[in-house]
This record gives structure tokens, sequence and C-alpha cells, in this order.
């Protein structure tokens, strides 16, 4: 009945991308568009990815918790996991967390290659990497960019997903597809081959 009750509370804030990012400061609401996962797509993705009960998906990159906040409150019978090098944006997915009221979510504070992907079943991936890349637009200056790093990120990445179990998901949005093993093969995709979903053969 608590469940029930907090599902109403909070669901004015999934009606629109509008309406959720007023859990955020305006200075993050800003980067909406460029940074943070639209809730269709995070709906579409969560939907791929939740394959049954406590399910742990894991967010590589997840800024400041968008995806696994709305994939939360949609398919609630999984566990999200979002993984995120700046502090700052963590403290931001936390405050956000606690007004949403989601017991579902955990934020870990690192570097993806300090994770042992073992410990999850599903991955979502909006590539947080390509931040490194000349020219394109940066969430702030308090990381390290380079071309460098985004390969090997993007190796990285790789060698995590070729270690995976045969039926293990992914979905990938705005991906340049560097980091995704030859044995994922797509099942489906959506908004413009933008958003793909993926299954390890």
């Amino acid at each position: 009945m608590l469940l029930f009750q907090q599902r109403i509370d909070t669901t004015k804030w999934f009606d629109s991308d509008q309406a959720f990012n007023q859990v955020y400061p305006s200075h993050i609401r800003t980067l909406d568009t460029r940074h943070w996962t639209p809730l269709k797509i995070a709906r579409k993705a969560a939907g791929f990815l939740s394959t049954g009960y406590n399910a742990r998906i894991l967010d590589v990159g997840s800024g400041v918790g968008k995806f696994c906040l709305s994939a939360g409150f949609f398919y609630p019978q999984s566990i999200y996991y979002g993984i995120e090098q700046r502090r700052s944006l963590i403290q931001v997915a936390e405050t956000a967390k606690e007004t949403l009221r989601s017991g579902n979510v955990t934020f870990i504070h690192g570097n993806f290659t300090q994770l042992d992907f073992r410990n999850f079943d599903h991955f979502y991936f909006y590539n947080s990497f390509y931040e490194n890349l000349a020219g394109t637009d940066k969430i702030d200056e308090s990381i390290e960019y380079s071309a460098e790093l985004y390969h090997y990120y993007s190796r990285y990445l790789f060698k995590q997903l070729e270690r995976m179990p045969a039926g293990t998901r992914l979905v990938t949005y705005h991906s340049l597809e560097e980091e995704i093993p030859a044995d994922y093969l797509v099942a489906h995709s959506e908004f413009d081959s933008l958003l793909k979903c993926w299954i390890k053969q």
C-alpha cells in the first residue's frame, strides 16, 4: 500500500520531460536536450532491459540519473544502478532520488572501469564517452577530456561486454557503436536508429 501511495505522489513528475526536469536545479535543466535521456527513450530502453524481477541494470555514465530514475518508475520490478565520475552530478541525482522516492535506484560515484560488469545483468549506454572528442559539447570542465580517453573507454567497455554471458541485453542511444562486440545483435531499433536494443548471442 505504501509503494502504491508513493507512486501516486510522484506520478506528476513523469508526465513530460519538462515536468521531470523540475526536480533538478536550473543549470542542470539547461543541459537536458543534449546530455540527459528523454523520458520516451528511457521508457523504451527500460522495457527492453527489464527482463524480470530484480534484474540489475547498469547505466554507464549516469549523469544526474534521469535514465535510472525514470526507468525505475516505469519498470519498478528491476533494480537500476548509475555510475558517474562527477561527484557534483551524483549529488544532484541523489537529491532527485529523494524527491521521487526511488527505492530501486542506486548511484555510484566513480569511474565505470572500477566496476565488475558481471555484478549486473543488462546495460544502458547513452554515449557518455563522446564528450572526449574535440568540438563536442561538454557538461562541465571538472574532468579531463581527450581522444585517447574516448578510445580507451570504448575499448574497455567492449571488453567488459564481451565477457558477459549469452542473453545479456544492451541498449545504446546515440552510440558510434565502437564499444559493441560482434556477438551482440540488434533486436530492434527506433527513433531513426538512434536507439538500438542488442542481445548477446
